[in-house]
């Protein structure tokens, strides 16, 4: 195939544009923090689980402190009463009953008052662990959605390049030979449809060709569209081939 030197120049940059068009459709599809996200939802589901048990943990204390504040009134009551029946009575057998109720309700609120006291504690260690939990799923979400939004701008980004970059390959594109634009679509299909041949190395598989192969372009003529004989990509010659 025959092609003109600056038509064979185009491919250059037809293969410059596919290469950023891919680059940023698949960072457009695939947004780098992509990964990492699901890592933390994935992360967010667990902590959640783990705070539901935390939420148990610390409603199972407070029911029971709510319980034993109970029992502590109950018996604060019945103490009442037995001490005002205790003052108005004047049967001796009846005071000694309602003195060894009281010694037993005193006995009572005391064991009452330290299991509170043991609750409370319980109590205070669930809260901690609930709030330090709830940090944790706080830090969780906020790097999510950090990376959400920085993941959103990086779409964008990429699409706006890759949209400029696909209407300037039009623009290219339209200015190529349509047998040499051919060629090219068919070659790119597959890989590298076109690779400068600098300082003897062909920069569309980066090989450098022997002395043998660089004979044979040295007599290709100038228009003659030849290809890289490593990778089979368009072989575009200039200045800088060293031929």
């Amino acid at each position: 195939m025959k092609s003109r030197p600056a038509d064979q120049l185009l491919l250059l940059e037809l293969a410059s544009l596919d290469a950023t068009i891919r680059h940023a459709d698949n960072a457009r599809r695939h947004p780098e923090q992509t990964a990492r996200v699901q890592e933390l939802i994935a992360q967010r589901q667990a902590q959640s689980a783990e705070l539901t048990t935390l939420l148990g943990v610390r409603d199972d204390a407070r029911a029971e402190l709510a319980r034993l504040e109970s029992d502590v009134a109950l018996v604060d009551a019945r103490a009442a009463r037995d001490t005002e029946r205790l003052a108005a009575t004047s049967n001796v057998k009846e005071a000694q009953g309602l003195e060894h109720e009281l010694a037993s309700l005193a006995k009572r609120k005391s064991d009452l008052e330290d299991a509170e006291l043991q609750i409370m504690e319980r109590l205070e260690d669930a809260d901690a662990a609930v709030a330090a939990q709830e940090a944790l799923i706080a830090a969780t979400n906020a790097e999510g959605a950090r990376l959400s939004a920085e993941g959103k701008e990086a779409v964008a980004a990429a699409t706006a390049t890759w949209e400029a970059a696909t209407r300037d390959r039009a623009a290219v594109a339209g200015r190529v030979p349509a047998d040499l634009l051919g060629l090219y679509e068919r070659l790119a299909a597959r890989g590298v449809g076109a690779g400068l041949l600098r300082r003897r190395t062909c920069e569309g598989c980066h090989m450098v060709l022997s002395g043998t192969d660089l004979g044979a372009l040295r007599q290709a003529a100038e228009d003659d569209v030849v290809m890289c004989p490593e990778c089979g990509c368009i072989l575009v010659r200039t200045d800088e081939s060293g031929l």
